[in-house]
Order: C-alpha cells, then structure tokens, then sequence
C-alpha cells in the first residue's frame, strides 16, 4: 500500500516540486520514498513519485519508481497483487531481483504488454511508462479498491492516489465544478470520472488510460455490466454446488490476502461479514489472529459484544475500545486533510477509530466489505422489492392522483411509500427511492439549471428487470467503489494501515454473478448462501440479530457545537464572496434547519444529511483555500 504520483508534461516540473507532491502523501507509505524524472520525446518530461509503505519485501529492493531488467520500462505502484506468486512461476525467465509483487507487474507487461491487466488480480492504481513506444499507462483495479486521479492541463496529464499532489503541482487553479454540488449534497460523494475540479478525473474502476505525445485513449478491461452479463448467463443451478463453489474461492481469497511480511489481523463487526472472513483466517492461521472492534456507550447501537463472542469462538486475539462521542467529535476537524475530495458519508469518523486501534497492533487488516453489494444485504433492497410489486399501483396512484382535492392532490394525501413510487416515472431511476423534496432541496443550493442530474440515470443499461439485482448493480458501479472503499482507503491510510478486503476478489466477484438471486435473497432473508456458509464456522445465535449500525449524531452537532461555524458557512457575506451557492436560499434554508423555524425550504423535514454534506464541503474548501 503506497501513494503514487507523477506526470507527463512540456511544462517543466522540478525534481524538488514533484517531492513537495509526493510528500503530501506522507501517511500512505511513510517508510520509504522515490522520487524520479526521465526525458522523453517531443519535448515531453516524465516524473513518476511514490510513497511507500512496505509490506512484501522490506528490503531496499522493493523501492519505487522500479525498472525493469533491461531498462525499458518504469512503474510506479499502490496496491497488491494477489496472484503474483502464480505468475511468477508462469513469467520465470524474468531475472527477478526481489520477492516483491512489484517486479512481477513488469515482467508480466514486457511478457503480454498492457493486456496483463488480465493476468493480473488485486487491488492497484499504477502509472507504466514504456520507452520503446513512449507510452504512459494509468491503470486502476477491477472494483475500484485503489484510488487514481488524473489533472489534465492541456496536452499535459498529471496523476496521484490523491487531490493533494495534484493541488499542489505548479499551475493549478483548482476551479470548482458547481454543477456537481446538488448531486454530491444528496449522495455525499462523487463518482468517477468526476471529481469536484474542472478537468480533474478520476480513472474509473476496471479502467486504463494510455497516454501517447499528448493524446489520450481510454478503455475498461473490466465492467460490471459486461461481467454480469457474460457470468449470469451461466448460472450455478444447484444450491449446494454454489455454496461449495462460493465457500471455496472466499477461502483462497483470504488465504491469498493474508500473504505479507508484517504483521496481520482483521476488522471484527460481529457482523455476518467481518465474521466469516475473520473465521475463515483462523482457519488458515496457526496462531490466533488479531481482531479489532471498537464499542459505543449506546447499547442499541453497540455491536462490540458479539464481535467479542464470535472472536472467543474463533480463538482468536480480541482487542476492543469503547469511544466516546468526545472522541468521535474530536476527529471532525481532521475529515478534510485525509479526504482530499468532499466526502460526507460520516461512518468515516468510526471506520478512522477502528483503524487507528488495529494499527497500534498490525500493517494489514482484512475487512468484509463487498458484502452487502454482491450477496443482497442492505434494507434498501428489501424496499425496492416492495417498489417493483406496487410499480403498476403505482403508476395507477400517479394517475388517480392528479385528481384535484380540497386544494391540493389527490396523491399527496396517499401513504409516503405510494408517493415515492408512484412520483418516480423515470425507468432510468426506479431504484432509486426518495422524496422529491429531498431533490428539490439539493437541487436549488446552486443558482443554475444546468446541473448534474441528482438521481444516477442510467439503470436500464444493466439490462434487468428485477428491481434488487439492478440496484445491486449500481450500488456495485457507484455507492461501493466512491463511498465504502473510499472511506476505507483514507481511513486505514490515515494511520498507514492496509485494508484489503477478500469479498472483492476477482474470482469471488464473478462466480457472484453465476449464483442465481433466489439463493442470495430467500423469502426475504438477504445474503442468505453467505450466512450458510458463516453458520459453518460460527453458531447461528451469535450472529442471527437485526443489523443496528452507528450512525454518528450529526444532527446534534450541527445544532449544537458545529452550529456557530455552519452559520458563518452559510452567511450571505461568505457564499457571495464564495461565488458557489445561491447565498439567499442556502443561508436561510441553514438558518431554518439549525433553528427549526417556520416557512423556511428546510421546515418540515429533518434535512440533516444535506446540512451535513454542505457543512463538510465548507470545511473542506476552507482547508484548502481553494
């Protein structure tokens, strides 16, 4: 696990502010760094950067940028590669010099060019600089695990693992995209290729770029609605052969994770995910492993207790910490060093607590992210079934409801359920269920009709028609790689810690996909073939609860002690000089949210999470100076 950065430009860029980028990365890989800067052709200098946090090799030999034996090539890497040890049986006639997965990458590229991308299985951003063709690639994994950002100024690309190198190279403005901000207000991240700065992206998952004498191409290897496709189209018809089949690549992907030169251990929920990769790494382990959980003095969010009865039943070395909301509130401040971009999902503050408590211990923390995504387990699934069965009520509803009553509609006096379905007419969003208000109140923060459409647009191209496959679909392409793994990425990077996470292995992904729905979601018990696989290891009793979540008090905050800097955020004097928001509806929609008042866009409804996502854009803007 490292940062990376670099570029290809005309416009010279020293040895010295390539470091200064490279330095703003410092967390990601404090134990080494490489710094290096090539000539190329047409006028054209390469800089590659990195920062390293060494977990294979420890030796000098694993230092970045790398070459390759004889010179052509040059790469500079953040991530693992899980199969290295395979391929590099496969690849043995590359006189290798390090037991690192690193030189494996580049013996792979000089054996199949760009196309090892499907050799190779991981988690990786990477930037590959070819002499002979004076090609530059950038490539990012399968599901988007590692983060990869790109700044193009002209005929000039600049990247990094995070917005910090590339705010900080010489000539960037930094001009802010407003048309992205009422989308980012409702779903509080961004998704690729956007990023909040005009001509700044981020490579997509499963993406390459190649970049030739200032021309750029731009494909993916891998796609989720292509693998899906290809996959469901051979479905594992028999349970048990699926639950074999599922059960047998989860354990040689934990087993294939849990490779490394220092020390190891996993994120213990007591949830059925954690618990069954945590189970599956004692299995594999001769030693107890190391499990981390922290507690929440709230006992019908805390969780901690049964992560400490599974870890027991396990064997294995628990360690637990209850915190505080002191201690969750104390942490508000620091969100915008570590999240570069804005980012308002607020499990962060608990997911940087559980890291920073695992990094006293361990470099490498395997989690159970991915679950949700691909076994059907949010409760967001469970509503769009309701909606798929009342969606011909529902358009009736919408109809019906036009009729004029006592000075409204007809619609609007229907339950809250009937209204969202029946209001959302749009086959590009059917899954995606909300109060129009919600929208509505995003949408008017920016004084523009030329915005980002709020709502994702573009479900009909999973080509499906159950409701809970295709929201799994696109939480798979949206919510999972821009908001769980990015939170996980800068969280556990926040201490230098690797998080890597078994679900989405390659192999696990895709057999997903050939395991017919009715044996994920049965009778309405989600993730149902995961759960038999954890009841093998663990008693049905320590996992079978509802599934209660922390969810941090923001609302409280914002009206209590964050109240006086979420106003002076929200003052017309701040917004006119800021030049992004409509300064009069924004100041008095935070004015009636903070004050509850009467009459206001706010009133009415608990608008939290918006005031939350402008609060944490504020601040992000006034740490940066942008």
């Amino acid at each position: 696990m490292c940062g990376i950065c670099g570029y290809i430009s005309r416009n010279r860029i020293t040895e010295e502010e390539l470091r200064i980028m490279n330095d703003t990365m410092y967390h990601r890989g404090p134990n080494d760094s490489g710094v290096e800067i090539y000539e190329g052709k047409d006028g054209y200098s390469i800089g590659f950067a990195q920062r390293r946090l060494s977990i294979l090799d420890l030796s000098p030999l694993g230092h970045q940028p790398m070459h390759s034996a004889d010179g052509r090539l040059t790469i500079t890497y953040n991530g693992e590669i899980y199969n290295f040890l395979e391929l590099k049986k496969e690849l043995s006639d590359y006189p290798f010099k390090s037991t690192c997965d690193t030189e494996v990458i580049l013996a792979a590229y000089l054996k199949w060019g760009i196309d090892m991308v499907d050799h190779i299985s991981g988690m990786f951003a990477m930037a590959i600089y070819d002499r002979d063709t004076q090609d530059v690639y950038l490539v990012r994994d399968r599901i988007g695990k590692k983060p990869l950002f790109y700044w193009l100024d002209g005929e000039n690309i600049v990247f990094a693992s995070e917005l910090k190198p590339i705010m900080k190279c010489p000539g960037f403005k930094g001009e802010i995209r407003r048309e992205l901000i009422p989308r980012f207000l409702f779903q509080q991240y961004i998704i690729a290729p956007d990023t909040v700065f005009k001509d700044v992206y981020k490579l997509e998952a499963g993406g390459v770029l190649k970049f030739h004498n200032g021309e750029i191409k731009k494909w993916k290897y891998w796609d989720i609605k292509k693998v899906y496709a290809e996959k469901s189209r051979e479905p594992v018809r028999s349970y048990e052969e699926a639950k074999e089949g599922l059960k047998e690549r989860l354990k040689k992907s934990v087993a294939d994770r849990m490779i490394a030169d220092v020390p190891l251990g996993t994120f213990l929920s007591g949830g059925y995910d954690s618990s069954l990769v945590t189970a599956i790494a004692q299995e594999h382990s001769n030693q107890p492993v190391k499990t981390f959980c922290i507690g929440f003095d709230v006992p019908r969010y805390n969780e901690a207790e049964y992560a400490k009865e599974v870890a027991r039943h396990l064997g294995c070395d628990h360690t637990e910490l209850y915190i505080s909301e002191k201690e969750m509130f104390e942490l508000v401040s620091s969100i915008p060093q570590y999240y570069d971009e804005p980012f308002a999902d607020n499990s962060q503050i608990p997911s940087m607590l559980v890291s920073k408590l695992a990094k006293n211990d361990v470099t490498v923390a395997l989690s159970g992210d991915g679950g949700d995504e691909f076994f059907c387990g949010y409760n967001i699934y469970d509503n769009v079934a309701q909606a798929q069965m009342l969606e011909i009520p529902g358009a009736i509803a919408y109809g019906v409801g036009q009729i004029p009553v006592g000075g409204g509609k007809l619609l609007d006096k229907m339950p809250f359920r009937v209204r969202v379905v029946a209001n959302n007419r749009d086959k590009q969003t059917k899954t995606q269920l909300v109060s129009g208000s919600y929208i509505e109140a995003a949408a008017a923060f920016v004084d523009t009709r030329d915005i980002t459409p709020i709502l994702y647009p573009f479900e009909s191209s999973y080509g499906v028609n159950n409701f809970q496959v295709r929201r799994m679909l696109l939480d798979m392409d949206t919510y999972l790689p821009e908001d769980i793994l990015v939170k996980m990425d800068r969280a556990s990077m926040k201490y230098s810690l690797e998080s890597r996470c078994p679900i989405m292995d390659t192999e696990v992904m895709e057999y997903s996909f050939r395991i017919p729905h009715k044996f994920k979601y049965c009778k309405g018990d989600k993730k149902h073939i995961l759960k038999d696989i954890a009841y093998d290891y663990i008693p049905r009793e320590l996992l079978e609860r509802p599934k209660t979540g922390f969810g941090v008090p923001m609302d409280e905050w914002l009206r209590g002690p964050l109240k006086e800097q979420l106003l002076d955020f929200s003052s017309t004097s701040f917004l006119k000089k800021q030049g992004i928001f409509d300064s009069d509806y924004v100041s008095k929609f935070i004015n009636d949210y903070v004050v509850k008042g009467d009459g206001g866009p706010a009133t009415g409804a608990n608008f939290s999470k918006i005031a939350w996502s402008f609060f944490i854009f504020q601040q992000w803007y006034s740490f940066y100076n942008i």
